[in-house]
């Protein structure tokens, strides 16, 4: 049941975010008459359905660009070239832990969506302008916080726009595309702190086989087993995905 409220949440959650997408987009009229078309009661379920299935289809776009599933894929993506596996773990396993760790680090916000928009929207108290109006604070909010302002400044500057002067004054597409920016620096950012005690073992490894002669070896033989020893002893999944969740809370 846990499993099953936990995919609910995020599917409902993504569906009005879904909605906020279109609606801040510049050339989403036609869709956004069908969107009030489809929140009116005479119109009910059929076209409720399909509005909120075409919806889906941005998913990919929302959880790339506001969400935290940039910062701990590539996080992720960088700890297995520090490890020295490339392919190991396997991409479906990374992208599955990432979506997870992005379902927790998002839990609040999808709340908060599903509490005063979606809900209500599916339930016929609200139309679907009313959805988005009432999605659009709690997603701000939480791009805002995780935006660097000098990240923001580029953004605006490279668009040839005013700087904003309040959090209402920004546009929501520069503040998607300032917020990637944000995600992108703190996750090289922990990857290349990572990347620091295994590449201390990398450069040791190779010192000792230097000095013993041992040229015909190769570094990464030796040094792969006490990399992976290192990181098992330090239980190194669980702290990083401790580190990316307490980066994003904090």
């Amino acid at each position: 049941m846990t499993r099953l409220h936990a995919g609910r949440r995020l599917l409902a959650g993504l569906a009005a975010v879904g909605l906020l997408v279109v609606a801040t987009t510049a050339c989403a009229d036609p869709l956004g008459e069908l969107m009030n078309a489809a929140g009116k009661q005479e119109f009910s379920s059929t076209l409720r359905v399909f509005v909120l299935m075409t919806m889906l289809s941005f998913i990919p776009v929302i959880v790339i660009g506001m969400t935290c599933f940039t910062r701990i894929i590539v996080v992720l993506a960088l700890l297995r070239h520090a490890l020295g596996i490339p392919q190991t773990p396997p991409n479906s396993v990374l992208i599955t832990l990432a979506m997870l760790l992005t379902l927790f680090s998002m839990g609040p916000v999808l709340d908060k969506v599903q509490r005063d928009a979606v809900s209500p929207y599916l339930a016929n108290q609200i139309t679907a302008t009313e959805a988005v109006s009432r999605a659009t604070p709690a997603l701000r909010d939480f791009m805002v916080r995780q935006t660097r302002e000098s990240d923001l400044l580029a953004v605006t500057e490279m668009a040839r726009a005013a700087p904003p002067r309040t959090v209402e004054d920004i546009r929501f597409t520069h503040l998607a595309a300032a917020f990637i920016l944000s995600e992108l620096k703190t996750a090289f950012q922990m990857g290349f702190v990572i990347f620091l005690p295994f590449l201390m073992i990398d450069l040791v490894v190779s010192a000792v086989l230097m000095a013993l002669g041992i040229i015909m070896l190769p570094p990464a033989t030796v040094s792969l087993p006490l990399k992976l020893l290192l990181f098992i002893l330090i239980d190194g999944w669980v702290l990083v995905s401790r580190t990316l969740l307490g980066s994003i809370w904090s």
